[in-house]
């Protein structure tokens, strides 16, 4: 064995009943009582091929925990949040090797090859802010993407996983009719990634037996796919046939197998044999103490100005010999009079304030986003670059040895999977403060999809609590309202009971308090911070 500990799942609809039954060990009772209007938790009604499911199994190697995400309609989104969610557990168990969490997702051939987050999410793998070690990506290859399975139509490259040579993955065509190939495939898949830590892409060859979804009638389209479709015996039955002919089995084997199964699942008993019935609960994260609260809870957010002036001299403290540009140079010397108080705090030595002080309280603190080192308008500095050699040094990870981890990441150029991982991240990590920032030019609309499907929804579809903060450069001044990267009006729109916090900070003092709110009350809901633009140095805004 490999020694993984936590597996992440990642898929859309196609046969996730069949993977919530079979592997992850759902009772087909309650899942009958969702298809009749039953279910336990009444979320806003999303529909059952949404919802995630977690628990524990046990394999030759010892327990395992493996967890399927929640997801929207929208294909493929649900990729860069797995990964997220997979950093996250790594990052908790201090897994550096990025051996003992793995993630796995399940596309569909035409997705695939169509969704630009599958590139975003591709391009993120080998980097350090966003790397898992390597992903196993399964593509159940059905030659069709609702109705339309004309390759001519569907993608301009041969086969629907090129997009994976971007970064040299292999991919293994397999056939989906044969089982031993397709079970020799996935273990060598598991191998290489194990081995390399990279993704690797299994491109299962196969064909959808029926319809896009129960009421659809796929011969209206393929007429011809779907005649010889007919005619071809199912899976289940061409092994069997092979192997009664092998001598392994009979007809009455087969038989009672088939049988058996659909007995226990009619009676609504467990079908999946390796699920622990009383799980290991070291590999479970407690969120407990973040349910039941009210929006209005409060925080003490207040810091004595002893321990602030302490904190604020220790970030200003730089390496032997280390020599900073002239303009930051500037700013750190600014920096040294608002800790003597000779000089009134700003903006970007406020936010820095907040995370030093979360970061000694033991609160751990990840930043991302593009160019969030330096921050867009030269504000943050909290990434310093050594001018002799360009060497590295980062204040707030040096405050004391007993200090939380402080993560920031200049971002690759994208948003939208950017921003899902980091929600995948927030939904994993609760005693976090996990920040995105979008860049200046109204880039934050290049990630609407995870923002309208996860971060403002998410709670009310699935329960999924959420302390993500997104920091969005605001103002129609510096070059107009094209570069304004948070409409007011759009995000007031997806308001609706309690979904998310909306905050217009204009003074230092304002995003110290904020941003320790975030993290000190036990509430976690997504928090919009429209960040400005002059008001950063603005003399009458501090």
């Amino acid at each position: 064995g490999y020694g993984v500990q936590e597996i992440v799942l990642g898929m859309a609809h196609r046969g996730r009943l069949a993977v919530l039954v079979n592997i992850f060990g759902k009772n087909p009772e309650s899942l009958f009582e969702e298809f009749e209007g039953r279910a336990i938790y009444q979320g806003s009604g999303d529909v059952k091929y949404h919802q995630g499911f977690s628990s524990n199994v046990m394999t030759p190697g010892g327990e395992m925990h493996i967890a399927l995400a929640f997801n929207p309609s929208h294909l493929e989104i649900v990729a860069p949040v797995v990964e997220g969610s997979v950093r996250a557990r790594q990052d908790r168990r201090g897994d550096a090797q990025r051996d003992q969490v793995v993630p796995v997702i399940i596309h569909g051939d035409a997705a695939f090859a169509g969704q630009g987050v599958v590139m975003e999410t591709f391009q993120m793998s080998q980097t350090r802010g966003f790397g898992t070690g390597g992903t196993v990506h399964v593509v159940i290859n059905n030659q069709v993407g609702f109705t339309t399975s004309c390759p001519s139509d569907a993608r301009s490259t041969e086969y629907c996983t090129d997009v994976a040579k971007m970064v040299q993955a292999p991919i293994f065509h397999v056939n989906g009719d044969d089982p031993e190939a397709v079970l020799f495939v996935t273990q060598l898949a598991v191998d290489f990634r194990q081995r390399f830590r990279k993704d690797v892409v299994i491109d299962l060859v196969c064909y959808r037996r029926r319809g896009h979804n129960e009421a659809d009638e796929p011969a209206a389209t393929q007429p011809l796919m779907y005649q010889k479709i007919r005619s071809q015996p199912g899976t289940r039955a061409i092994y069997a046939e092979r192997l009664i002919t092998e001598g392994v089995i009979d007809k009455d084997g087969e038989r009672a197998l088939i049988d058996s199964y659909r007995a226990a699942v009619e009676a609504g008993e467990q079908v999946a044999r390796s699920v622990v019935t009383e799980p290991d609960k070291a590999l479970y994260v407690d969120w407990q103490p973040y349910l039941g609260h009210m929006t209005t809870s409060t925080a003490d957010t207040r810091v004595e100005l002893a321990r602030l002036q302490d904190i604020a001299a220790r970030m200003s403290m730089l390496p032997d010999g280390f020599v900073l540009q002239r303009q930051v140079q500037k700013i750190y010397e600014d920096r040294r009079l608002m800790s003597a108080a000779a000089t009134p705090v700003n903006w970007g030595f406020a936010e820095l304030l907040a995370y030093a002080t979360l970061l000694e309280e033991g609160f751990p603190v990840r930043l991302s986003g593009q160019d969030v080192g330096r921050g867009t308008f030269a504000h943050r500095h909290a990434v310093l670059h050594n001018q002799k050699n360009g060497a590295v040094h980062v204040p707030l990870q040096h405050l004391s040895d007993a200090q939380a981890k402080f993560h920031i990441y200049d971002s690759l150029l994208s948003e939208l999977a950017a921003l899902g991982f980091e929600y995948g991240y927030a939904t994993t990590t609760p005693k976090a403060l996990i920040l995105w920032e979008a860049q200046f030019g109204d880039f934050a609309n290049g990630a609407q999809i995870v923002i309208d499907q996860f971060i403002t929804s998410g709670e009310h579809k699935w329960g999924r609590l959420c302390g993500l903060t997104l920091l969005l450069p605001h103002g129609y001044e510096g070059q107009g309202p094209e570069h304004s990267s948070a409409r007011l009006e759009r995000f007031l729109q997806l308001c609706a009971e309690h979904n998310i916090q909306i905050c217009v900070p204009t003074t230092p003092a304002q995003i110290f308090h904020l941003l320790r709110r975030q993290a000190l009350r036990p509430l976690r809901k997504p928090l919009v911070v429209f960040t400005p633009k002059s008001l950063l140095r603005h003399k009458d805004a501090i």
